[in-house]
């Protein structure tokens, strides 16, 4: 699937800076600040070993991460479900500039008929991050066309392509696109399209068969966390197997490492196509500070690709070294992954405990980007 070495100095990179960033992650867990995390460090289409650190389970004597570990990688997922949006443009089935509408007719009610494939994969629509009845219609165990009906009936905070505001509900919209172009689930099409091909035995789109290397998530007190949302939090298996398309996909350190690879490598690993390379060019360049009508503020706060985020010239998501080509995504579970194309670098960084990742994140992000040579 990816090319090894254990060897980091033979890849192009600084042994000492990688234990560095082994060394942040083992430190935060013997300190009791982070549960579990698994780091997959590539350079040039040649990865190191996964690194290990904690826990995968709840329980203080639980399984350790291990390798194979199957991590719920949260909104990383959102990059992957617009590439296979971006596989329709591709192909000529769609354009950035269709009104949403024209594929999905219930869409175009309550102000939302100028909203554009292009807003949905840039975060410009105007739609809500999540919807006003998100936490009641996961306490119904409610299937993921009952999110989409509520979309399709929800007002818009503000004008498309006039701001940048972060919005699951779009990429569920994507995720409909998918299902009403090719007639199949997008979970159906990522896995016959990208999946399947690359070799990805251990990436779904949910997870309706739970075995046990999938981790668990450490999750705050509170409304995920609360006693009356155990059948519907991120561990449950009403949530596991709903197969979120702004949050739901599960899978390894080495996977998206091979994904993160695709990307870097113009839409092909091991001479397995998955997007043309105009298309991968797309996905990674500013999309956002070129349009006309965005706001001065967002302009200069965010950079977004088609599905990727860009690094951010005010935040260190990604670490403060990376080069200003670096795109990649977080997801709320703790979890982070980046490409560095300027020096063929990739990191996977997967954690199950998000309020201890988040501020290890940027730090390991450093120590990588550092150790190139």
């Amino acid at each position: 699937m990816i090319r090894r070495n254990d060897e980091p100095e033979q890849i192009g990179l600084c042994g000492e800076g990688i234990r560095s960033a082994y060394g942040i992650l083992e430190e935060a867990v013997v300190r009791g600040e982070l549960m579990g995390a698994a780091l997959q460090v590539s350079r040039g289409g040649v990865a190191l070993p996964p690194a290990c650190f904690g826990r995968r389970t709840l329980a203080a004597d639980g399984s350790p991460v291990e390798p194979d570990t199957r991590f719920l990688v949260a909104s990383i997922t959102k990059p992957i479900v617009a590439a296979a949006v971006m596989s329709l443009v591709e192909r000529g089935k769609v354009c950035l500039d269709d009104p949403v509408p024209d594929i999905v007719p219930e869409f175009g009610q309550a102000g939302k008929e100028g909203v554009q494939v292009r807003h949905l994969l840039t975060h410009t629509s105007g739609l809500p991050d999540m919807l006003p009845q998100n936490l009641a219609l996961r306490a119904e165990h409610a299937p993921l066309e009952v999110f989409i009906q509520h979309i399709c009936r929800v007002e818009l905070l503000f004008d498309p392509g006039t701001r940048i505001s972060y919005q699951s509900c779009g990429i569920a919209m994507l995720g409909e696109i998918v299902q009403r172009v090719e007639a199949v689930p997008i979970r159906t099409f990522l896995k016959r399209s990208f999946f399947d091909p690359l070799g990805l035995a251990d990436t779904t789109l949910g997870s309706t068969n739970r075995c046990p290397r999938e981790s668990e998530v450490k999750i705050r007190s509170g409304e995920y966390g609360a006693a009356d949302a155990v059948s519907w939090n991120w561990n449950s298996d009403y949530w596991r197997g709903f197969g979120a398309p702004w949050g739901g996909l599960v899978t390894t350190t080495a996977e998206m490492t091979a994904l993160c690879q695709a990307f870097l490598f113009g839409g092909s690993l091991n001479g397995i196509r998955i997007l043309q390379p105009a298309t991968v060019a797309a996905m990674t360049a500013d999309q956002t500070s070129a349009m006309p009508d965005l706001n001065r503020a967002d302009r200069f706060r965010q950079r977004w690709g088609l599905g990727w985020r860009l690094r951010d010239r005010m935040s260190s998501i990604f670490g403060d070294l990376t080069s200003d080509a670096t795109f990649g995504h977080e997801g709320a579970t703790g979890t982070v992954a980046w490409v560095d194309p300027e020096t063929e670098t990739t990191c996977v960084l997967f954690s199950n405990d998000p309020q201890g990742a988040a501020p290890l994140r940027p730090r390991v992000g450093n120590a990588v980007a550092a150790s190139v040579m």
